[in-house]
């Protein structure tokens, strides 16, 4: 059995061992060590990364009770190796791990949920609770667990008897009733769980809730800690000092200055709306009536705006009303009106003859042409039933 050093220290970063077994592996080689402070993938934590000797760890696992280091190059069996984890990494993770407990253990204390789904991305961690939580619950959990933090209370971890954990009042996801190791955080959780924690509560750094959302019946909550979160303050910070500038306005006030962009937008929006019918009334009334079809094409209306012309020039002429939007290099969008004719019936022939896929009701029908304009022209003057 491979000694688990990363029970005994949480913060050994390098260590020295002796190679037991080195086995070919789907990729790589499958390395066992007499003892290792590598963290294999559980718990909801990855597993740790870094070397044995010249070789590369990318990934660690426990199999069967084997704890396997997958390298990119074979090691030598009985070889004496010096080995060092990515400790930047095992310690982020630390620190988000044990905040997941600082969390988990507030809002089981609080409300009574638990946590039923635990994992930790690249960006963040996702924490799944289930039961809901407004928006007054989400902050005064996040307050409790920077206060946590800022009390740097200890973080202890041990394997209790049988008879001691019966007694135990902790959380845990399955039923276990051996070699069972119990997290402790003072006052704030008492928890089932096989990673490596931080010592203390004030390692963990910073907790942030970014996100919260319904999830299943219950609620999942989007969080980073530590320097995940500082990484994670300073990219906000960075798009929130781009938007200032862009806005003239002081970083603490780019909502008020958005909420007044967005105004003008309105506003702006509705002022083309109204040109856009003044223009269409003007479009309309430069058309003489005459027997037979109309066809315009156009750069310039919107979809509903295009519409009312189609209707107003319904009124203008004895068979359809046909206005086109776009190009021959990018195809054109199409709407269809008329007075007297059934266009859904007639909706196969049209599309037919300009390229078209599209439908609608009997007294329009829109879709897309990819015919050119010329042929489109002939094809609308033309077309009768």
């Amino acid at each position: 059995m491979t000694e688990k050093l990363y029970y005994q220290d949480s913060h050994m970063s390098r260590f020295d061992a002796r190679v037991t077994e080195c086995r070919k592996a789907e990729k790589g080689f499958a390395v066992i060590l007499d003892k290792t402070a590598f963290f294999p993938e559980g718990g909801g934590q990855l597993p740790d990364t870094g070397s044995i000797g010249t070789a590369e760890v990318f990934d660690v696992q426990e199999i069967n009770g084997e704890i396997l280091h997958y390298v990119n190059e074979e090691i030598g069996a009985g070889s004496s190796v010096h080995c060092a984890i990515n400790y930047e990494q095992r310690l982020r993770r630390m620190q988000n791990h044990s905040g997941e407990h600082i969390v988990s253990g507030i809002t089981h204390r609080l409300h009574g949920y638990n946590n039923v789904g635990f994992h930790m991305g690249q960006e963040c961690m996702t924490l799944d609770f289930d039961g809901e939580l407004d928006d007054k619950d989400i902050l005064e959990i996040e307050t409790l667990a920077n206060k946590a933090v800022r009390d740097n209370l200890p973080i202890t971890a041990a394997f209790p008897k049988p008879e001691e954990l019966i007694n135990l009042d902790y959380r845990s996801k399955l039923e276990l009733t051996e070699n069972v190791r119990i997290v402790t955080i003072e006052g704030i959780d008492c928890c089932a769980c096989c990673a490596p924690h931080a010592d203390r509560t004030g390692e963990v750094g910073i907790i942030k809730i970014l996100e919260a959302e319904r999830h299943r019946g219950g609620m999942r909550l989007s969080v980073v800690c530590g320097m995940d979160a500082l990484d994670n303050y300073r990219l906000r910070q960075d798009s929130n000092s781009a938007i200032s500038v862009l806005l003239s306005s002081k970083r603490d006030q780019t909502a008020q200055a958005v909420e007044r962009l967005i105004n003008e937008r309105d506003g702006y929006k509705e002022r083309i709306s109204a040109l856009s019918m003044e223009l269409v009334k003007l479009k309309a009334d430069s058309f003489t009536p005459k027997e037979g079809n109309i066809c315009v094409f156009d750069d310039i209306l919107d979809d509903v705006a295009l519409r009312e012309l189609v209707n107003l020039l319904t009124e203008k002429c004895s068979g359809l009303a046909a206005a086109f939007s776009g190009s021959d290099e990018k195809g054109w969008k199409y709407i269809i009106g008329s007075k007297t004719l059934d266009l859904r019936k007639n909706a196969a022939a049209i599309n037919s003859g300009i390229g078209g896929r599209g439908g609608g009701k009997p007294a329009m029908i829109q879709g897309s042409a990819g015919e050119s304009r010329e042929n489109i022209e002939k094809f609308v003057e033309n077309f009768s039933v």
